[in-house]
């Protein structure tokens, strides 16, 4: 089933208001269903990102100086049409990634929800004034679009990250070069498309389908490019940070975790399974946010192993539009070679394997791994350090509080932390302890509202905030003028 009214996929790259063809293509097959492919969808050369680029150059100051009113109007008919196609959309996004059909349509109505919030901001957009120290001199404070914004997201959340990202540089009178992930084309095609619609000036907006190696390449290399705001791995990141400084350009990197959550011995146990399930195995722990670290103390701990393999025995796992299904496949062969890898050196140093661990046969063929579960493991082991984006956690006992909040810390990463626990004074303890940008008590630490920032620490992020008031410190640069009457 075609979702798009007149877009082809091989046409599927948008630059300067017109769809074009690319160099070659790449095609987007289903990870639920690998006989099923949604299309071959176009790849970008580099002199079309770099005449992207310049579209964008020269769109971006008519799109400034459009009216705040139609500003809001534009991201306000976006918002409303993401949340009125959820049902359509969302099947779109979970057959081309994999994700339960539940989480692809609510993943649609948040993009929505970002697009809406943004445009309420348009119109909040208000300077400050300030006497100055010289005698009939007034000062203003305003903030003004930094440009061409180039947007690198990832495929886990193809449309919401999207979103999250060029929502703000939209509202806040930027262009937009886009490239999203290429295993997640077709949700990106279907957002450019009721962007499109929208009657932007064309160049203001702009898709480049296509590989790291040239888009991405091209994009964090360009001297007309005023931001890069990329979500993806901390290596591909270095390299943003590194390719964007001798052009003094700005950038945003989200990028890696290894999230722990820990288990407090006065936990209701309930509580901490279901958390524990929403946060390590909803989206096939393929979040930057999941709970891959159980950090549990000593007197709850059997009880809590005992109780969340049986909760994790009764997880379906399945085709991703199938009803009831509480875990998809993993995005590719890639990813689930790798994840049976990491099985595998867990076992060589130690892990016990408690639950899951193997790829699964199902009806149909696709990339199904079962839900895993390592206990009496180490918080210096490889498995406890590197991000492995997988349905895979490992538990970690410590004796206290003091112990579980020097294991949490003890990574190179610090995006979110969680703690399960009925004390407020703990509860406290661990939110000025963690050593994270987002801080969850009582909830899964995947999970993240949109009218607030959102980022991390170390190597978990770079640059100003995402999301909420705090996304304006990125898009926007600040002017100060000083007037004297004649």
């Amino acid at each position: 089933m075609c979702l798009f009214e007149k877009i082809k996929p091989e046409q599927s790259l948008f630059i300067q208001g017109e769809w074009l063809s690319g160099i070659d293509t790449v095609s987007n097959i289903n990870p639920s269903d690998i006989s099923d492919t949604l299309g071959d969808f176009a790849q970008a050369s580099k002199d079309q990102v770099e005449q992207a680029i310049q579209a964008a150059k020269y769109a971006q100051p008519l799109w400034e100086r459009t009216s705040i009113e139609h500003k809001q109007s534009v991201l306000q008919a976006i918002g409303n049409e993401l949340i009125a196609r959820c049902d359509e959309l969302g099947q779109l996004l979970s057959r081309e990634e994999g994700k339960p059909f539940a989480e692809g349509r609510g993943e649609i109505y948040r993009a929505g929800q970002f697009f809406q919030y943004f445009a309420a901001e348009v119109l909040r957009q208000i300077g400050d004034t300030a006497g100055s120290v010289r005698p009939g001199v007034s000062v203003e404070v305003t903030r003004e679009a930094i440009g061409v914004v180039g947007i690198i997201s990832p495929w886990n959340f193809p449309t919401a990250t999207a979103a999250w990202k060029i929502a703000p540089a939209l509202a806040f009178g930027n262009s937009v070069v886009w490239k999203p992930a290429n295993l997640t084309p077709a949700s990106a095609v279907a957002l450019t498309e009721i962007i499109h619609r929208q009657g932007l000036p064309a160049g203001t907006f702009n898709l480049v389908l296509g590989s790291g190696s040239i888009v991405g390449n091209t994009l964090i290399h360009s001297p007309d490019v005023a931001g890069i705001s990329f979500t993806g791995s901390v290596e591909t990141g270095r390299k943003v940070a590194a390719a964007t400084a001798p052009n003094f350009v700005r950038c945003q990197l989200e990028m890696g975790s290894k999230n722990a959550l820990v288990i407090a011995d006065d936990a209701d146990l309930q509580i901490a399974i279901e958390a524990t399930i929403a946060g390590a195995f909803s989206g096939t722990g393929q979040k930057c946010t999941a709970s891959s670290r159980l950090v549990v103390m000593d007197s709850i701990h059997d009880a809590y192993v005992e109780a969340l393999i049986q909760r994790m025995s009764e997880i379906k796992v399945g085709h991703a539009l199938e009803e009831g299904i509480f875990m998809g496949p993993v995005v590719d062969g890639v990813q689930l070679e790798a994840n049976l890898g990491w099985v595998e050196k867990a076992r060589q140093i130690g892990a016990e394997l408690a639950f899951g661990g193997e790829q699964l046969a199902l009806k149909h063929q696709g990339y199904y791994m079962a839900p895993t579960l390592f206990i009496n493991t180490q918080s210096h082991s490889d498995i406890n350090q590197e991000e492995i984006f997988a349905p895979l956690a490992s538990v970690m006992r410590v004796k206290d509080l003091d112990e579980a909040i020097q294991v949490t810390n003890d990574t190179r990463f610090g995006l979110t932390g969680g703690i399960i626990t009925q004390s407020l004074k703990t509860s406290t303890i661990f939110k000025q302890q963690s050593q994270t940008g987002c801080v969850m008590v009582n909830l899964p630490t995947a999970g993240t509202d949109y009218h607030v920032p959102f980022g991390g620490r170390k190597e978990s992020s770079f640059g100003p905030r995402e999301q909420g008031q705090y996304a304006k410190e990125f898009y926007t640069v600040v002017k100060t003028a000083y007037q004297r009457p004649y």
